[in-house]
């Protein structure tokens, strides 16, 4: 005999079963709150405003798409946690948008154990650029950012290159990316580790400039790269620095204020402001919104959206993981409108467009 507490679980279990089918659910892990939480939730509007704009049209087979994006505060740990909650209790049809590497780390072998979707993680580090059947990436990597930094400054005759990094695995593996670049021109950069989340003080940027850097290269979020750039700054020191997208072009200006200018930043899209027909339509579905202009972070969020989604449209209905897994695999080359994709079998990295643009003293990104 079932006892009436039984009988109700069994109920709600089965009401909750029902709702999650009416919907297409994308599960998220993102800094929400602390120190990185802006760029977190670039991801989450950036992608929502595209979804919002699908789900106005009838969403996928009539069925809406919804975002479920949960805090993790930048840590590693609570974003593992937060993977295995969306695997198991949410019935979602892939992961969306984590917001770094190390984010990523113990989420991506929870999603492959389930087959399901880890799509469009925000890094270009080694750890997410594996060949594994359930990872896709639609941006270039590090190696290729830094490869075009790299190129740039050394053609100007600079050789001193100080690489601001972590110190942790994806960090000294970022550091080794621009290791394996110099060597193919006899130069070797110096290291200038910072723990993950730590306030970057003058004991540190005495520490830097001791090593003479004639270029600084970040590796590191906007907090770190910002406390930096201002003390440089307001101790005289002009050293030419340039930054991964990692940084958040669009966070850094806004934390290091009038500083930020003349930094360099790698961009992995377009310019928001381009006329190109894919970043007309983010820009326009973010309008929709309701959101006041549109960041870099943004946009590549609605790209790694509209792909998604397209994803969602050729798979097989109903829209599961597994059906999801099979269309994403096999999309081939898919153009945005002026941006392209493409994904296959065992070549699931969609993208090596880099762009190298500066801040102005305005505060504006001015590519070259």
């Amino acid at each position: 005999m079932f006892s009436k507490a039984g009988i109700a679980a069994v109920i709600w279990a089965a009401a909750v079963s029902v709702h999650a089918q009416d919907k297409i659910i994308v599960g998220q892990s993102a800094p929400l709150t602390g120190g990185n939480a802006q760029f977190g939730k670039d991801i989450r509007d950036g992608a929502n405003a595209y979804f919002e704009s699908v789900n106005a049209k009838g969403g996928i087979g009539g069925k809406p798409i919804e975002l479920l994006s949960i805090d993790d505060k930048n840590d590693r740990k609570t974003a593992g946690a937060n993977a295995k909650t969306l695997l198991e209790n949410k019935n979602v049809v892939a992961l969306f948008g984590f917001a770094s590497a190390t984010l990523s780390l113990d989420a991506i072998p929870q999603a492959e154990a389930k087959e399901v979707p880890f799509f469009a993680p925000f890094s270009g580090a080694n750890p997410v650029r594996v060949n594994n059947p359930v990872l896709f990436t639609v941006r270039a990597s590090y190696g290729d950012e830094m490869e075009k930094i790299l190129k740039f400054w050394t053609s100007l005759g600079l050789k001193r290159v100080t690489v601001v990094h972590y110190d942790d695995e994806v960090g000294k593996q970022n550091l080794e990316v621009v290791v394996n670049y110099l060597k193919k021109i006899n130069l070797a950069p110096q290291a200038f580790p910072l723990k993950r989340n730590a306030q970057v003080g003058k004991p540190e940027i005495q520490a830097l400039i001791a090593q003479q850097p004639e270029l600084i290269l970040t590796t590191v979020l906007s907090g770190a790269a910002a406390q930096m750039q201002k003390s440089l700054v307001e101790m005289g020191r002009v050293i030419p620095t340039s930054s991964l997208s990692f940084v958040g072009a669009d966070q850094f200006i806004v934390a290091a204020g009038p500083a930020s200018a003349g930094v360099s930043i790698s961009q992995v899209v377009p310019n928001p402001n381009s006329q190109i027909p894919a970043v007309r339509e983010c820009a326009k579905v973010m309008e929709a919104a309701g959101m006041k202009g549109m960041n870099s972070t943004q946009l590549e969020a609605c790209f790694a959206a509209k792909v998604l989604t397209e994803g969602m449209r050729r798979a097989k209905k109903p829209v599961t993981a597994k059906t999801l897994l099979e269309a994403l695999t096999n999309l081939g080359a898919y153009d945005l409108g002026g941006y392209k994709i493409t994904f296959g079998a065992g070549a699931q990295h969609g993208s090596k467009f880099v762009d190298l643009a500066m801040v102005t003293r305005d505060g504006r990104l001015m590519s070259n």
